[in-house]
């Protein structure tokens, strides 16, 4: 049963969503052996799906360059018709990917695209008579695109869906052995970022824990780097990882062996939870009842004000209606080091 099908999963950006992409497709690659599923997305991003089961395939839409416009597009399109798949799932739907499901759309493949129940996250975030209620997560979303294409799949339930190879077991705390944790303290939007004088202050205290041998940072780069240079030139512990691995596929190698990583809500923490590692996450102007907590993670672990305007935005991206981001200023600096003191104490 279904030995002839080939399924095309297109996600071109960004990449905390793609990353989120990789459990589901791991359920589905699982559950229906017999199929062939293609990911088509940005190159750098190959190594999310490297450890996946050998009926995943990857290709490659250099949406940057190659890729960029009508032209790069039609190019595309004939790359992907040359392959004959014969199920397309869109878990984009932007522009782009409705371009090319047009196109698809007229050589009869059958096509799903995802629902980002744009309706409820309108009644989620706005200012009156907010619904405070959980959204369907990405992983559903994603999930249920497969659904209407005739694969219902099972998402597993269970933490750790680690997808990456790993050297050594990940770092677990003794009496006579120290921990090693990450910090992720950037997000593409102010509304997401824990304000850096207050996340200084977590550091310098984290620095001074007799438990924890080393803190690595995971950050972009130009001001990202310039910032974190600093501390870590402050504090002995501290290092740039991002800066001295250079490569996505390092750094999920090194989250894999941390204990826990402390991330905003942004892309690091979904690639630390492919990698198997525990995330404390904090969230400001988004919430996790939009969707986006990272794969299988504690609700303990999620760290948030709690404020009748949050949440405000889906993505971070919307100037403080307030004018002072008190989702984030009123978190305690004391309150992150007790939940990541608390979590190293109590998981031996």
């Amino acid at each position: 049963m279904h030995t002839n099908t080939h399924i095309l999963v297109i996600r071109l950006s960004a990449i905390g969503d793609v990353a989120m992409t990789v459990p589901v497709i791991k359920a589905l690659a699982t559950q229906y052996p017999n199929i062939n599923i293609t990911i088509l997305t940005q190159p750098f991003l190959k190594p999310l799906f490297k450890q996946l089961p050998q009926n995943v395939h990857f290709m490659e839409a250099d949406i940057k360059n190659k890729h960029k416009n009508i032209q790069g597009l039609n190019q595309l399109f004939r790359r992907i018709h040359a392959k004959h798949f014969t199920h397309i799932a869109d878990l984009h739907d932007v522009l782009r990917t409705k371009y090319l499901r047009a196109r698809l759309h007229i050589n009869n493949y059958k096509i799903a695209h995802i629902n980002k129940h744009r309706k409820q996250r309108k009644l989620l975030t706005r200012s009156h008579n907010k619904q405070l209620q959980p959204l369907h997560t990405q992983y559903q979303n994603y999930a249920d695109v497969f659904q209407k294409l005739g694969f219902p799949i099972q998402l597993e339930q269970q933490p750790n869906v680690q997808s990456v190879a790993v050297s050594q077991q990940p770092n677990t705390p003794t009496q006579t052995q120290p921990v090693n944790i990450g910090i992720a303290p950037f997000a593409a939007h102010k509304g997401k970022i824990y304000p850096l004088h207050l996340m200084q202050q977590v550091v310098e205290q984290l620095n001074q824990q007799p438990h924890i041998q080393n803190i690595y940072f995971f950050c972009g780069k130009g001001q990202e780097t310039h910032i974190i240079n600093k501390w870590c030139s402050k504090y002995n512990k501290c290092n740039n990882a991002s800066q001295q691995l250079k490569s996505i596929e390092k750094e999920l190698q090194l989250m894999a062996k941390l204990r826990l990583l402390i991330t905003m809500d942004s892309a690091n923490a979904h690639l630390a939870a492919i990698a198997g590692t525990e995330v404390i996450t904090i969230w400001g102007a988004t919430h996790p009842y939009a969707g986006f907590k990272a794969y299988n993670q504690k609700d303990e672990n999620i760290i948030q004000a709690q404020l009748p305007c949050r949440p405000c935005s889906i993505y971070g991206n919307k100037p403080c209606q307030r004018q002072d981001y008190a989702c984030l200023n009123n978190i305690q600096p004391q309150q992150i080091i007790d939940k990541i003191m608390h979590n190293i104490n109590n998981n031996t």
